[in-house]
């Protein structure tokens, strides 16, 4: 008998009906750990630590006076957190707040951080920017040096991790790769995800044209953002060995939400920038 898939029960796919009232229970959450094994990570510590940023840009309540409020949040989810939360159930969610009257934004803050919380199993980091400041939104595009410019031939369009190969006879690297062409699907509708993804190492170079190739495999590949980022994580650190190694998307919005994932095994001191790129 098969493992029923933790997606079973998911609002994605399915006909869904705009609840314009406070309901926490149109979270969905997913355990992390049924797409880890997929890539060889059991219960045990994991060899990265990160985050996944999310924006929603589409925010919106009354005040006690039924006058509707906007505003932008960010949710900063520890890598470690048990689950996931479905994209669409947290944007069903998020709409289930645009008719609830709320006595402020410490009001709205309390109660995100703690549905937010309960649905990824861990403390979630919750900042809001109000209209007032959205001129100090930033936006901006990842540093490094563009995989794209490569006039490479691609044939293959799922994942290959034998593909990835670097120079272990040579001095050692220090450098960061972008690419702007990784594309993945859903994992329940296929429909696709567009990401750009930024790749900082030390240790032996990597291929540049064959990480490419890697990376356009994702084509036809079909995973929730963060899994994919994992994968494309331990395939590096097992084909390639870098003794430092980050992997950072920065995935296009769906229903007014972005998912930025990263993973790390080494510390920078500060998270990334949650800059908005330019297809953000």
């Amino acid at each position: 008998m098969s493992t029923p898939s933790p997606t079973n029960g998911s609002p994605l796919g399915q006909p869904s009906t705009y609840q314009s009232q406070y309901d926490p229970s149109l979270l969905f959450s997913i355990p992390r750990q049924y797409k880890r094994e997929e890539i060889g990570l059991g219960e045990g510590r994991l060899p990265f630590f990160g985050m996944d940023i999310w924006n929603a840009y589409e925010v919106s309540w009354l005040n006690m006076r039924g006058k509707p409020q906007v505003a932008l949040a960010r949710f900063m989810v520890p890598a470690d957190s048990p689950n996931i939360i479905e994209s669409k159930s947290f944007k069903l969610y998020l709409n289930s707040l645009n008719q609830t009257k709320l006595g402020g934004t410490d009001a709205l803050l309390e109660l995100l951080r703690a549905d937010i919380s309960a649905g990824f199993g861990a403390p979630v980091q919750i900042a809001l920017t109000l209209p007032e400041n959205f001129s100090q939104v930033s936006m901006g595009e990842l540093d490094g040096l563009l995989l794209d410019r490569l006039d490479i031939e691609v044939d293959d369009y799922a994942p290959n991790p034998d593909l990835l190969r670097a120079e272990e006879n040579e001095a050692p690297v220090e450098e960061t790769l972008v690419s702007h062409l990784l594309k993945s699907n859903c994992l329940v509708t296929g429909q696709p995800d567009w990401a750009s993804v930024q790749i900082k190492y030390a240790g032996p170079q990597i291929d540049q044209e064959r990480l490419l190739r890697y990376l356009i495999g994702f084509r036809e590949h079909n995973e929730f953002h963060e899994q994919c980022v994992e994968r494309i994580f331990m395939d590096i650190l097992r084909h390639c060995k870098p003794h430092k190694l980050a992997v950072y998307a920065r995935y296009t919005r769906r229903g007014g939400l972005d998912i930025n994932p990263w993973r790390s095994n080494f510390s920078t001191g500060t998270p990334p920038s949650n800059a908005r790129n330019a297809r953000q």
